[in-house]
């Protein structure tokens, strides 16, 4: 008969090793919140360092927009990071103790590298033909 404690340590141990998913409206997005947290943080160092985000003036109106503005390039450069770590983890062999630095350098260069990735995708000539 196995002791009953044994199991209880196996059953304590698990979930502390499991890392929460994001859902919303109870559908799963499939986003570690880990590597969001560290996308977000990348995003923010870079509009820190980088200045990814500059401001123009100092109206009112101008300070909201680029408020707003910087908390969309947060959001879209750490969802970016969150969807990106794992397959750039796969695609280059990138082990797990490193998801988070890949995640965090994901969401910083994701304002440079998204704009690329659409121009690449579209064609890299509707704007020179004019369609919109």
């Amino acid at each position: 008969m196995p002791e009953p404690t044994s199991t209880a340590i196996a059953t304590l141990a698990v979930p502390a090793l499991v890392v929460p998913v994001v859902t919303v409206a109870g559908v799963s997005l499939g986003l570690r919140a880990d590597v969001l947290l560290a996308g977000f943080c990348g995003a923010v160092a870079a509009m820190a360092l980088l200045n990814t985000v500059p401001g123009s003036s100092d109206t009112l109106r101008e300070l909201v927009r680029t408020t707003f503005h910087r908390m969309a390039v947060a959001a879209a450069s750490a969802a970016f990071a969150g969807y990106a770590t794992p397959l750039l983890s796969l695609i280059n062999g990138v082990p797990d103790a490193l998801l988070l630095s890949v995640a965090f350098l994901a969401g910083a260069g994701a304002m440079q590298l998204l704009p690329w990735l659409i121009d690449r995708f579209k064609g890299g000539r509707g704007a020179a033909r004019g369609d919109a």
